[in-house]
């Protein structure tokens, strides 16, 4: 056996056997993306080796006592800032002890007193806490830029002597809340309301996406405060650049209050005027104007949604908008670029998607470290991805893959980064990995219907069809001009849930079908005993897509449940059946249903809704 002196890291998940009790699935989940993106990264860069794991912990050799302490502090730093929006109840925290001393290494585990040591500390640290002993203070102190608190001698079990031990001041909020002691949440009935689109007053039509881009912020920030029900981006853009009664638009929406306004940019500067209008009376309860330099926009953004938001009436305290900071670009050129490049990738087009996809490329190029440019850019390469519009789809997934990791470590509270990353990996089939990217979107940004359609679709996949068909209904409450597209998720979640006359009336909403829509309708049709029907929607299939075979179709969905695939292959056998019989070719003709037209599209299924 072997003996020398080395850091030994002692790491344990605080309230494990609760969070498994509550969740088992999700936690165990939750914690393999941890260790999977931050924590075992975080040991290989410090030069750490894992020697031993356990459900809920593990035991870390370092070569180096400052690199198992930068370890340390980087997983707890990064950890506290992943639990920002994550409920106290489901916080995965751990406790961290770290121990200079004589290791004894057998084969592929350690013993001996500094292992002993760095364990008890970790069971005497607070949850989120990094306690050291003296030894590793005085070779650390003057060498990391952390702070140490003495502690004191303390008594260790099974450690007949006392031991000196210090507290790493990560933070002035390390002291975290003792359990039973988070502040009472108060039930709030949450005000809605919708941003119009604003005017362009300047003279310059080139600056119509500015105007677009600054409302599109200015909602996208409203949602971030959670005691408010915003109303979408693709809802109130219907209304741009038309004539409107408020009132009728409002009870259309089913907003609360309404915001409008104009931007006026000439030169340099820029002014943009707003206003809040209580729909009930027609009152304008707030109106404000902004003069501002074109670098200073981010804080004409800030002063206005925080200014709407303290006038609405049941406001929150402001202790308790929890709004997360935004990262800002570092050049207002790279902004506008991003701004444009949404505005062109709204258009789902493919000219328009090669034209943003100039635009948001550029803004990356001026500034490298802007984390929303990335997201955007990969969002962007995911439309063309989602639709062929790309040579090589294989290298253009990947470079999707690049653009959405490099935006998540430059800022990991964007929400479209997680929602991006959680569409990734269930199109990979790691529902484990998308489970946690989809939490974190949805805690990032509540109100964005993009997040709450993939929740319904991601439950669906689950197999908890019914909870996924009730998001998918909250998406498209969110969002009264949804996309088509969102019947076709709550025609699969009703088809997953046998509920089958619901999902034929939800697939009966749209104007058109793609290949893998019939193949659902057609195993629905089946499943329901109507086989003309079911043979008329497998033709359009074939027709749409010669080449995909039911097989190579049921490859392309994500059920975490075999029962449910088989349900999908068993509907499809049994329309393949009717639709090659002789009463099923006469129903292919469509002499019982005519099917609806035909979509013109691609000869794949399309992935999980994450960017198009």
């Amino acid at each position: 056996m072997e003996h020398r002196l080395a850091a030994g890291l002692a790491a344990d998940m605080a309230g494990y056997s609760r969070l498994m009790e509550a969740d088992e699935a999700g936690t165990l989940a939750r914690l393999r993306t941890h260790r999977i993106e931050l924590i075992d990264p975080a040991i290989a860069k410090n030069k750490g080796r894992i020697i031993k794991t356990t459900g809920d912990g593990m035991l870390v050799e370092f070569r180096s006592v400052a690199d198992a302490v930068r370890c340390a502090a980087e997983v707890q730093l990064r950890m506290r800032r992943r639990n920002t929006d994550v409920p106290e109840s489901r916080r995965i925290q751990f406790r961290i002890g770290i121990n200079l001393g004589d290791i004894i290494f057998d084969e592929d585990d350690i013993y001996g007193d500094g292992v002993n040591v760095a364990a008890r500390l970790e069971q005497l640290a607070e949850v989120g806490g990094i306690y050291v002993t003296q030894a590793v203070y005085e070779q650390v102190s003057d060498r990391v830029e952390i702070r140490f608190e003495d502690l004191g001698e303390k008594s260790l079990k099974n450690i007949s002597r006392p031991v000196r031990v210090w507290r790493a001041m990560l933070d002035e909020g390390t002291a975290s809340l003792g359990a039973g002691m988070e502040p009472a949440r108060r039930s709030v009935v949450k005000p809605s309301i919708a941003v119009m689109p604003f005017s362009n007053m300047s003279d310059d039509p080139e600056q119509e996406y500015f105007v677009d881009g600054l409302t599109e912020d200015i909602i996208t920030e409203l949602s971030r405060r959670h005691e408010l029900f915003v109303i979408s981006r693709n809802s109130t853009f219907v209304y741009k650049s038309q004539p409107v009664n408020l009132r009728e638009v409002a009870q259309k929406l089913g907003a609360q209050y309404l915001v409008e306004g104009s931007v006026r940019k000439a030169g340099e500067h820029l002014r943009v005027t707003a206003q809040l209008i209580d729909t009930s009376s027609d009152t304008h309860i707030w109106a404000e104007r902004y003069d501002r330099k074109l670098d200073d926009v981010f804080a004409i953004q800030d002063e206005l949604t925080a200014a709407i938001v303290a006038t609405l009436p049941g406001r929150v305290e402001a202790a308790q908008q929890d709004l997360l900071a935004r990262k800002t670009p570092a050049s207002l050129a790279a902004y506008e670029c991003v701004l444009a490049a949404k505005v062109r990738h709204h258009k789902s087009d493919r000219a328009e998607n090669e034209e943003a996809l100039k635009l948001v490329t550029r803004a990356v190029e001026l500034d490298p470290d802007y984390a929303h440019a990335h997201a955007w850019r990969g969002c962007i390469l995911g439309q063309a991805w989602v639709y062929g519009w790309c040579a090589d789809k294989e290298a253009t997934f990947e470079e999707v893959v690049r653009e959405l990791e490099t935006a998540q470590t430059l800022d990991d509270n964007d929400a479209d980064v997680h929602r991006i990353l959680a569409a990734i990996d269930i199109s990979r089939n790691d529902l484990d990995k998308a489970r946690y990217h989809q939490e974190r979107a949805l805690a990032l940004n509540p109100n964005y219907d993009l997040v709450v359609v993939q929740q319904g679709e991601f439950l669906t996949w689950l197999g908890r069809p019914k909870e996924g068909a009730d998001w998918i209904g909250r998406a498209m409450r969110l969002n009264p001009h949804h996309p088509e597209r969102f019947w076709s998720h709550l025609g699969k979640a009703h088809f997953t849930a046998r509920d089958y006359t619901d999902a034929i009336e939800a697939f009966m909403h749209l104007s058109k079908m793609d290949a893998g829509q019939h193949a659902f309708v057609a195993a629905t049709y089946a499943w329901l005993g109507d086989h003309t029907a079911a043979a008329a929607h497998y033709a359009r299939m074939a027709k749409l897509a010669p080449d995909l075979t039911a097989e190579a179709f049921l490859a392309t969905l994500h059920y975490a449940r075999e029962d449910d695939l088989e349900h999908v292959r068993e509907g499809l056998a049994t329309a393949e059946a009717a639709h090659a019989g002789p009463m099923g070719s006469a129903g292919a003709r469509g002499a019982a249903m005519p099917p609806p037209k035909p979509a013109g599209i691609s000869q794949t299924p399309t992935p999980p809704d994450s960017c198009s």
